[in-house]
């Protein structure tokens, strides 16, 4: 199957989940900004979870069907439209040969993803099929997708999904204040007890700086006991750095080292969260323990898992 790019829409690209273990090597993991977002439109389009798919930012590419072909979207509340007729996300859709998609501007969030049955077929490279755009590797041609561009989906793994069957859960809202659960470390203990005060009771704001490598925040200076310097050490996905008394949250596109101190972590489940939030949209971070994230990551992974067989049945 192929499809062909008629319009790329801001910034769409291909992702997986990322490229795993080599961190250590200066390869950074990239892949999906909202992993829950990608696995779900995976699962619904009855696909593997890391099959690799297409990250869209704001406003969605307009895509030819050049063969017949099975397709969901998830992710930011954006409206599909095939051939003028409006869709629903968190479903599964058939197209027919020559059918156009296209997106309405998300009415919130601001990162979807399309999945197709069989996934889209681009070189394996290191362990990925992910875009990593600030060395131009990996994905189609190690770039954006770009009007007049062909991609090749692959033949479907099995038997195609159930098309009546929707995803009800994990939908991303607006709020006047998104509240995201860190835990605190590994270096909080750089930071003076009103500094950390500050970052635990103020609210930030994300800045149009922001992207798929970091989200820069807006707000009160964060105190630091002797400056924000620290010798590089590694960097998680959603690691909160403090450079100059402001928080930067590391996304998927990430360095694989840095040199600032880290004062929290954002737990997994709330990264779906923040690869929905724009410049403007205001945060508030909440502390947590290791043991109640880790409750809600199995509970997130078993809801996940529960919806996998139900599809199945």
């Amino acid at each position: 199957m192929k499809i062909k790019i008629i319009s790329p829409g801001v910034l769409t690209t291909v992702q997986d989940l990322g490229r795993f273990g080599l961190q250590q090597y200066g390869v950074p993991v990239s892949g999906a900004c909202d992993p829950f977002a990608a696995k779900l439109a995976n699962t619904l389009a009855g696909n593997p979870r890391d099959t690799a798919l297409l990250e869209c930012t704001m406003m969605g590419p307009v895509i030819e069907f050049l063969d017949p072909g099975i397709f969901a979207v998830s992710g930011a509340e954006v409206t599909p439209v095939l051939d003028g007729e409006e869709l629903l996300v968190n479903t599964a859709t058939r197209a027919c040969r020559g059918q156009k998609l296209s997106f309405k501007t998300p009415k919130a969030g601001l990162r979807f993803y399309i999945a197709f049955s069989g996934g889209i077929d681009v070189p394996v490279l290191m362990g990925s099929r992910s875009t990593y755009l600030k060395t131009k590797e990996g994905g189609f041609h190690g770039r954006r997708l770009e009007a007049g561009d062909v991609l090749t989906v692959a033949d479907a793994p099995g038997p195609g999904p159930d098309l009546s069957r929707r995803y009800g859960g994990n939908g991303f809202m607006a709020k006047a204040v998104h509240d995201i659960r860190v835990i605190p470390g590994p270096q909080d203990d750089h930071f003076t007890e009103e500094g950390l005060n500050t970052f635990l009771s103020q609210t930030y704001t994300v800045t149009a700086s922001s992207d798929r490598m970091g989200m820069r925040l807006d707000g009160p200076v964060i105190e630091a006991k002797n400056g924000y310097d620290i010798i590089s050490d590694g960097i998680n996905m959603g690691a909160v750095q403090v450079a100059g008394g402001k928080p930067i949250i590391m996304l998927s596109d990430r360095q694989t080292t840095g040199g600032y101190a880290k004062i929290a972590n954002v737990i997994s489940v709330d990264l779906h969260v923040l690869a929905q939030l724009k410049a403007g949209d205001k945060i508030r971070f909440v502390s947590v323990s290791m043991e109640e994230a880790q409750e809600l990551y199995i509970k997130e992974a078993e809801a996940l898992e529960g919806f996998a067989r139900w599809l199945s049945l």
